[in-house]
């Protein structure tokens, strides 16, 4: 207990005061995310956040983790997240092309599965499927790592949203670690949210630093390594066996998770590239009907916690029946949000920077000089 409280407190502090020095460094380098028409912010602000998150749960991890032969894949578990940080900050600052960006990902996956030997053996009955074959395990692995980097990585669109589902997944991950004496993975987990919780104190509404690609995918593989060793683990634990892990995982990531499926499959249906830019992501719908930042981020945070918990308790279900009832549930949610149509009230309720995103147009915040202005401008 000792070793989590310590994980939670480093990882915080760190964050916390490193935030500020990262924010000052953008503004006198110019490094900002410029605002466009398919951005929800209309005001010049970093995207370095990611470097704090990943600085805080760094340190802290190499501080209160024991690294002995027991935990030998924690060595390959910080490499990955190094890797996918670097290509992060790169393409926060430089903007890489799309397959970049997989193939650093692809090397990313291959870490965990091939030399921490993470891969799910098993899906517990999930469509008649019990034990996979070596290539089965490799293959359903490398699609479930990329697909929680990438939601993570595109449900990070409005301020303190992928920060509060980072926060949420990791502290239930951990939480069930703990209670079962995991104390590894439960310091994964605990250090994650410190330093998430450390990064919404600058992020939530109005953000004055995004975490970037850099924050978002990193917070996507540190919930992809907790999700895979969750369901490696869960049905074999003496308090609180579960026998369909597979549905429990997916019901704690159900909104970044399905959000980035429906997406894809809309894109893909359009003939389009899955990675194809749009404005289709579930907080881009709420958006549209007038909420406001905080509220949007607020309303999917309890959305996710409630699917959590319902997917909890019906944990002796069976995994194809839960399964289709996480999945169910999800497209009901998103065809009430789609239904009632926007009022002239709910207009009312957006704010100056989220009238930018309904409207598409984007104006400069008055908070930065004139001349920082223009740098943008000509850029």
């Amino acid at each position: 207990m000792v070793q989590v409280a310590a994980a939670i407190l480093i990882a915080y502090l760190v964050t916390f005061f490193l935030m500020p020095f990262i924010i000052n460094l953008a503004k006198q380098s110019k490094l900002y995310d410029v605002p466009d028409e398919r951005k929800t912010h209309n005001y010049l602000v970093s995207s370095l956040g990611g470097i704090g998150i990943f600085t805080g749960l760094a340190i802290s991890l190499l501080l209160s983790s024991d690294f002995k032969s027991s935990n030998a894949e924690f060595q390959y578990y910080l490499a990955a997240f190094f890797i996918i940080f670097i290509i992060g900050v790169i393409d926060d600052i430089f903007i890489l092309k799309p397959w970049k960006k997989v193939l650093g990902q692809l090397v990313t996956v291959a870490l965990i599965s091939v030399k921490a030997h993470l891969i799910i053996t098993d899906l517990y009955g999930f469509l008649g499927i019990h034990h996979l074959g070596e290539a089965a395990s490799y293959i359903c692995t490398f699609f479930a790592i990329m697909l929680v980097i990438n939601a993570f990585n595109l449900i990070d669109g409005v301020d303190g949203l992928a920060g509060c589902l980072g926060l949420a997944s990791s502290v239930l991950f951990a939480l069930f670690f703990l209670v079962n004496h995991n104390f590894s993975y439960a310091i994964l987990g605990f250090a994650t949210a410190g330093a998430l919780l450390a990064f919404l104190v600058y992020n939530f509404y109005p953000a004055r630093i995004f975490m970037g690609d850099s924050g978002s995918m990193l917070i996507g593989v540190v919930n992809a390594v907790l999700l895979l060793k969750f369901i490696n683990v869960a049905s074999s634990v003496t308090d609180y066996p579960i026998p369909a892990a597979p549905a429990l995982g997916f019901g704690i990531l159900l909104v970044p998770v399905m959000d980035v499926l429906r997406v894809f499959c809309i894109r893909i249906f359009q003939n389009r590239s899955p990675f194809s830019p749009d404005r289709n992501h579930i907080h881009h719908l709420l958006l549209g009907k007038g909420f406001t930042h905080a509220t949007v981020t607020l309303l999917l945070l309890g959305i996710a916690f409630s699917a959590a918990v319902g997917s909890f308790l019906c944990r002796q279900a069976n995994i194809n029946i839960l399964f289709a009832g996480q999945t169910a549930s999800f497209f009901v949610i998103i065809a009430l949000f789609r239904f009632p149509k926007r009022s002239k009230k709910s207009l009312r309720v957006v704010s100056r920077r989220d009238d930018a995103a309904v409207t598409g147009k984007v104006e400069v915040f008055p908070m930065y000089t004139a001349k920082e202005n223009a740098v943008v401008k000509e850029d």
